[in-house]
């Protein structure tokens, strides 16, 4: 049987079945989809200090990082719509991701090693983001400063719809601009999530 054919079967097979066999047939699938190249985006979830976060790759590299307040289920929606509905639950794509966002979530990483597809950002806006990451890690920078290092200094205010819009928060660090008051300015993930991030920063 070829791949395609026995992945058709095995989702033939998966009504009416018990729950442990549910789930490693879904393991077969996601292994044969991802073995076959039919797999364009792999997803999993991971327990973290400022929430459930959901992390997603295309072959590319890490494309969305996703915090529970923007529902899980309506970002994989997008992800369908705007990149391709051949998307499944495949953790191991991400087991690289995952490790480094524990470690720096546990104070022992303080930049990340992964590949990135930038294809949810263009222009203006996916510039600002890749300068982020000149922002150092402990420190902070304000929407201004952003601006001039993304070489439009009058563009302050979309810099902030940038940062609004940054489909890899934590990983592309939009956490690290604040006001120019010294406020925090708005965070996508709240508030809460902001401060906690720049306090694991701060201490380690």
């Amino acid at each position: 049987m070829n791949p395609q054919a026995e992945i058709a079967s095995m989702l033939q097979h998966a009504i009416d079945v018990e729950p442990d066999h549910l789930r490693r047939l879904h393991e077969r699938l996601a292994a044969a989809a991802e073995a076959e190249h039919l797999l364009d985006i792999a997803y999993r979830t991971i327990d973290t200090p400022v929430g459930s976060l959901l992390i997603a790759a295309t072959e590319t590299g890490l494309v969305r990082v996703a915090y529970a307040s923007e529902d899980h289920d309506r970002v994989l929606n997008d992800l369908s719509d705007r990149i391709s509905p051949r998307i499944l639950h495949h953790p191991a794509r991400l087991d690289d991701a995952a490790r480094e966002l524990d470690e720096y979530f546990h104070g022992r990483r303080r930049s990340f090693d992964l590949n990135l597809d930038w294809r949810l950002s263009a222009g203006f806006r996916e510039t600002v983001l890749r300068h982020l990451t000149d922002i150092a890690y402990g420190h902070t920078a304000s929407y201004a400063t952003v601006a001039e290092l993304a070489g439009r200094p009058k563009a302050v205010r979309a810099v902030g719809t940038a940062c609004a819009t940054n489909p890899l928060p934590v990983v592309v660090p939009c956490h690290r601009v604040i006001r120019s008051d010294g406020s925090m300015g708005g965070y996508l993930g709240g508030l809460d999530a902001k401060t906690t991030l720049l306090e694991i920063e701060a201490a380690a």
